[in-house]
Parts: C-alpha cells; structure tokens; sequence
C-alpha cells in the first residue's frame, strides 16, 4: 500500500489550503490579544474577536466540508488532500487554536483582572451576601426560563439551539421511586440566549462577574427534586450553517422565501462541533457522539471560559467605558476642504473626492443622501445595499426621499450571510413606503457598493455617484477601513446607470470605460493587465503589481501571478485573511511578497496598482481575488482617472507597505512572522499615521517612488523571515504531528480515519509550540 504523508502533499501543493490559511489569521487576531502594549480591555476584546470568528468558521467552512462528507460528494482540498485527510488536518489544527486561546485567557489575560477593577469569580467564590443576590437573580430571573428537557425511551431527543450554553444532567431515581433503583437518565436544560453572560455585582470599588452557567450549575437542585444529580456538564453546539440556495433562472423565484427556508434549516443543521467542560460523564458524550454523528475530532474540551464572546459584556459596563484605546477624530478627506460639506451638491460638481475610512467620515456620503432626500430638484435615487446599521439613517433618507416622491430604487441582497432577516425587515419597509426593491439577482449575490442621485439642473441632469468597498453602515465604517469615490464625472455616471439597468432588468451592457464588473468578465481583465506587466518587463520596461484585499484564492489569478513572478515582475499582496498563494518558492513565486496588516482596524479596503510602465491604473472596489468574487458575486472595480485621487491612492499603499507595527509576513510554507521595526527605521503604524493629513508623504506617492520601494523592500523581507519567530503553521516544523500521525494512506482516502484527539488530549504538547506572537 503507497503511503503518503500529508504534510509532505501541503508543501509540495503551490497552493495553501484555504482554510488552514484563514485558522493562521485568528492567530494573528489572537496576536492582538496577546500583545502587552494594548490595555487589558483591548485585548479581551480581540479574544471575544477570535471566539465570533471560530464560531462563523465552524459554521460555514467546516459546515460546508460535511456538505462533501456527508453526501459522499469528491473533494480534493489546494493542500491536495482529499476530504477526509484534510478533515483530520483542519480539526488537528483547530485544536491546537482553542488550547492555544485557552492558554492566553488563563495565563495572561485572567491573571490582569483584578487589579484592572474586575474579577470573573464562582459561585464558590462568592461572600455569603453575593451568594444570596445570585441565588435571587436565579430565583426571579432565571428559574422561570429554565426547561428540563428529559431523553429516555418515553421521550425524544430535544431540539439543541445552535450556540446556546446547555447543561447535560444525569440523574440517578431515590430508593422511594417506583423506578428501579440507581437507574440514570440524562435531561438537558438549554440557558436562554437573552439572558446576560455574567450576572454583575459590586464588591468594594470592584466588579464581580458570575458565569450564568455557575449560577444555573449551583442551582440545579431546585430543577431536580429528590433524585441525585450524577453529573452536570456544560456543552455547546455548532452547527452547519452552509445551506446553499438553488440556483434558477426562472423569474418566478421568490427568493425571501428561499431565504427564509435556509434560516430555519440553520436551527437543525448537523452538529460539527461540540465544546464541552472538562470531565465530562461518559453517558452524556456517549449520547451526544452518537445522536450527532462526531467523533474526537469534532469535541474541543474547553478549559477556560465557554463562549468568550461573552466577555464584551466587561467592556460595556459603564465602569469600563473608556478604558479601551481611543480612537482619534476623523479628519477631512484630502480631497474635501473644511465647509464643503455644507453644499456637497455644489462641491462636486467640479471636484471628485475620495474617502478613507474610518480615517475619514463616512458623514459626506450619509449627509448627501439626507440631502436629496429633501432636495427639491433630485428626482430619483438608485443604490445597492449589502449591510446596514442599526437605526440605519441610510434607511431613514430613502424613506423620507419615498415620502417626498422620489423614484427610489433599492437593491436589497438578501443572501448577505446572517444579516438576511434585518434585510428582509428592511427591505419590507421601503417597500411599504413606496421605493421599488429588487431582492438580489436571480443565482448572483449582490456584493458592490453603489449610488446614485438624479438631479436636475436648470436643462441638465447630474448624476451624483458613490461608489466603494465598503457598506453603507455608519456603524461599521468608524472600525473598518475602505475605499470609496464620490464624483460626477459623466463617464463613471454612465458607466454606473448601466450597471443599474443590468442587475435591475434584463440588459447586456457595451463595455464600461471606467468599471471592471463580475460575474462579466473581472477574471480576464485581470488577467489581462496582469499579462501587460509581464511584457513590459520581458521588455526591459518597468513593471509591478501591487494589490490590497480582503482574501486571495482563485488559482486562475495565482497562476498568473506566478508566470508575472517568473517574467521578473515585483508583486506586492496585503492580504487581511485567507491567501492561497504561496510567496517566495524558489522557481516559482520569488518576486512576490506577502504581507498581511492585523491590527486596530479590520483591513477590508480593495486597492489594485498596476504600473503600466509608469503611467499606472489603479482600481478599487468591492471584490477581492476569489472564485466567488468573480463567478458568484455581482462586483465591481472602478479606475481612479483623477490624477489627485490616484496619487492618494498609491499614498494609501506605500504606507501600507512602510507599516511595521500591524504587518506580518507570510513565509513560503504559509506560516506568518511578525514584522518590526530595524533599529534606524521609523515607526509606522498605519493605523495612527492615516490620521494625518501628510503633505509630505502625498507628495513622495508617484510610481517611481512605489516601484523604489517594491525593489528595496526585497532585502528587507528575506532580513525580517530569516529573523523573525513565526506563528504556528499547520504544516510547518512547528506541527504537532508524530511521525505516524501524520501518515496517509490510500485506504484512507476513501474510507473513515479513526478517531481524532481532544483538545485535552493534545494540551501537552501544545505548550511546547512557539508564542504566536513573535
């Protein structure tokens, strides 16, 4: 029988796997946890950060591997594993993550609790008079809301809520029951969700935060009357949250319904991961593994707090308010002077502007929206919406632009994963009010981010544009960074009323001068400017490529990027999350660096440069480089032609680039290392430096002094690998992986492994991995 070693198939793959590259970024996430400059109330913020992440993972990555498990459908992962091997891979890894999250919450964060003016503490740990308030919450509180849920041969096994704190109780009857003596029976009680995580009380000038699940663990008595209680353990479910809708062209779809369907199928998806309190009864798991179909690999023994999503509740208390890093006041946009916001209408007319969240408002765009809505001379309104606030005012003005009898179209995509319902709700509303809505695009989701206002001017008719990466949510837009352009330039005005008339009725539009749009054709003009640099360097000419994104995946791109490599093309990547392109493999990718910027912020600003021999484009947008983007998603970029814009644009990289407090490096096997500072280097932080309205550093923005800095950043790269210490990789040296672990056979290509280990299992071994933090 030919044996492999799946290590052995992920580093001879030119691809990283998809998903242990997006595990890497929680670690980098997890990073900023462990970081010591943030105060103790950042750094719980960004371990509640990695918990929501994991969750999401589970739910749709690993949710959508046992949509290939499950129905015996073929998979081969870009590590070249096939599903079940990798299966095994991504549960090691995985693992490894919790215990490694663990480890920072007990060793590093807990221990800072106290003399930070707070403590998580027990039941057991409580004064006699904190007792009695505990045992009153749960007596008027919680007691009302609980239901013991029994599981025995009278009784079906009961509905678990996706997410929710659950108890699993094994009861033994009393000698006075007509019932067998010592016979057990297992009964779950689920704690409802609305309830807070931790009940607060005061102790002195500190806060005392008790679990709920304590406080329900020490009163399960009451629940449980005269029958010993054997064992009760805490657990959490995930589910699969991967449904996919079926794809039709037939336009009497009615697609809410669709999507309503999909969000009841969520409450009864498969199990794909079971978090359980240490010790946990045999008859309990036993149940569970077998009722859900799991095994090992699936269970993740939690060693520390449950759910560390719940910790946000610390940072809410008015206590804490203000403890956290402040964030400093927008500035203006370069492009926009003090007091022309007054009159926006007026303003751009003759000026496009480019806004750069969070460092700049999201207000010029809100505020302009408010404005037509009451402006007497715009006749209609037309936008795309994605995400929204809570008591969004983007809502509010399309409402009240309804009321004032403007022709307001919406594009409301609804398959927008787990902000459907609030969609739905919203999109009802508008409607009610009068706005033609249009709930997404036949089989395409609907990711770009447009406007545009129609007004009137004496004979002629304006049309306002806004176009961007990110969505139109003032909430959101303060904590992620984006791109967008505000403009009245006729040729990006057409180009976007065609693109209304395609994903609201049924046109085939010419092609755009300004926009680069998906599903059309994004890939191959992509591809095509990629092949320009290639022949301007196999001329001698200078080239380079530098792009900014959320995630890199399509391999139709990666290839290409490789052939760029090899023709002597210096490609610059900042990827936030997944990248499956592997930098710096001898004869393949040496001309290409990748960085990846972690930090205060959420990276999600689109920003392509292509150098065309000096006289550069540059595109922002909504897609990023992956197979959805392009053949699932309705996307588009948009060309930066303002040549005041385009150098702000290319600011916008070469910091990013000169970043040495937020930046990682990805190394060839898919690992990352921290990048800092050389000793006669200046500090840049990008997450400070776009506060500031730097004349100097806009003035450095030309091409020649972005490709100076593509070639002299080479030497550095290969200085700061060789130095740095790297977060763990899941097919590094750093692995966890005995020699026979990691073996694959043929056999189990095709047929079930056994059982993986717990998190408990591998704790050991865990310590000896490297800080992820460098």
């Amino acid at each position: 029988m030919k044996l492999f070693k799946s290590a052995d198939l992920i580093r001879k793959s030119k691809y990283i796997s998809r998903d242990l590259s997006w595990l890497r970024f929680n670690y980098r996430v997890l990073d900023q946890a462990k970081d010591t400059s943030r105060s103790l109330f950042d750094r719980l913020r960004f371990m509640a950060i990695t918990s929501s992440n994991l969750d999401e993972f589970f739910m749709i990555r690993v949710g959508s591997l046992y949509n290939y498990l499950d129905y015996g459908k073929e998979r081969v992962d870009y590590s070249g594993l096939r599903e079940l091997p990798f299966r095994r891979k991504l549960l090691d890894f995985a693992h490894r993550f919790v215990n490694d999250q663990s480890i920072t919450y007990l060793n590093e964060l807990k221990p800072q609790f106290e003399k930070n003016g707070f403590n998580i503490l027990q039941m057991s740990e409580l004064t006699e008079l904190e007792l009695k308030k505990a045992d009153g919450y749960f007596k008027n509180t919680i007691f009302p809301l609980l239901t013991p849920m029994v599981y025995d041969s009278y009784h079906g096994f009961p509905l678990m809520m996706n997410q929710m704190l659950i108890f699993g109780v094994v009861t033994r009857t009393g000698p006075d029951s007509e019932m067998e003596k010592g016979q057990e029976r297992l009964t779950f009680v689920q704690i409802p969700q609305n309830l807070s995580r931790f009940f607060e009380l005061t102790r002195k000038d500190k806060v005392i935060f008790v679990p709920i699940e304590d406080i329900v663990r020490a009163n399960l008595p009451k629940l449980f009357r005269n029958v010993e209680i054997a064992s009760a353990d805490l657990f959490r479910i995930t589910r699969n949250g991967d449904f996919t809708l079926e794809e039709s062209d037939d336009i009497d779809v009615d697609f809410i319904k669709e999507i309503q369907l999909g969000l009841k199928t969520r409450k009864k998806g498969r199990v794909v991961r079971l978090e359980v309190g240490p010790g946990a009864s045999t008859l309990l798991m036993t149940v569970l593994k077998e009722r859900w179909k799991v095994d090992n690999g699936n269970v993740f023994v939690i060693n520390s707090l449950m759910d560390m999503r719940g910790v946000l509740q610390i940072l809410k208390h008015p206590n804490f308010r203000g403890k956290a890093a402040k964030q400093p006041s927008a500035v203006p946009p370069l492009s926009l002077p003090e007091g022309a916001e007054e009159n926006l209408f007026e303003y751009l007319k003759h000026h496009d502007v480019l806004l750069h969240h969070p460092y700049n408002n999201i207000e010029p765009v809100v505020r302009l929206l408010e404005q037509a809505a009451e402006d007497p001379h715009v006749l209609g309104i037309k936008q795309t919406i994605y995400r929204l606030a809570d008591d969004s005012r983007v809502t509010a003005a399309l409402l009240k632009a309804a009321e004032n009898g403007k022709h307001v179209s919406v594009l409301f995509e609804i398959k927008a994963r787990f902000d459907e319902e609030r969609n739905i709700r919203e999109g009802a509303r508008l409607e009610k009010a009068g706005c033609f809505v249009i709930y997404g695009v036949s089989k395409y989701k609907t990711h770009t981010k447009m406007l545009m206002i129609i007004r009137k001017e004496g004979e002629k008719v304006t049309r306002y544009v806004h176009i961007g990466s990110g969505n139109y949510n003032e909430q959101t837009s303060r904590i992620y960074t984006d791109i967008s352009l505000l403009t009245t330039n006729d040729v990006y005005g057409h180009d976007v009323s065609e693109f209304f008339n395609v994903i609201t009725g049924h046109s085939q539009p010419d092609d755009y001068e300004y926009l680069i749009t998906a599903p059309k054709d994004m890939r191959q003009q992509l591809i095509h400017l990629i092949r320009e640099e290639v022949r301007n360097a196999k001329k001698g000419l200078p080239s380079g490529i530098v792009m900014k994104m959320n995630s890199l995946e399509d391999k139709e791109l990666i290839d290409e990027f490789y052939r760029a490599s090899k023709a002597g093309v210096p490609i610059r990547f900042i990827v936030r999350g997944i990248c499956c392109l592997r930098p710096g493999r001898v004869g393949l990718s040496e001309n290409i660096v990748v960085h990846s910027i972690v930090g205060e912020f959420l990276e999600h600003s689109r920003l392509f440069y292509f150098h065309q021999s000096g006289h550069p484009k540059v595109y922002a947008g909504s897609a990023d480089i992956m197979v959805r983007s392009f053949d699932r998603r309705i996307e588009a970029l948009f060309l930066i032609v303002n040549p005041q814009l385009k150098r702000e644009a290319i600011s916008i990289l070469m910091l990013n680039l000169l970043d040495n407090q937020n930046t990682y490096t990805m190394r060839e096997d898919g690992a990352y290392v921290r990048r800092w500072p050389a000793t006669d280097e200046p500090v840049v932080n990008v997450h400070r430096d776009f506060y500031r309205r730097d004349e100097e550093r806009l003035a450095a923005a030309t091409p020649e002094g972005l490709l100076d800095l593509l070639y002299s950043q080479a030497v550095r790269n290969q200085m700061d690998s060789a130095a740095a210490v790297s977060v763990p990789s899941a097919a590094s040296d750093h692995d966890h992986n005995d020699e026979e672990a990691d073996d694959v056979t043929e056999a189990e290509m095709e047929n079930p492994e056994p059982e993986l280990a717990t998190s408990t299992d591998m704790a050991d071994g865990l310590e000896s991995l490297p800080a992820a933090n460098g």
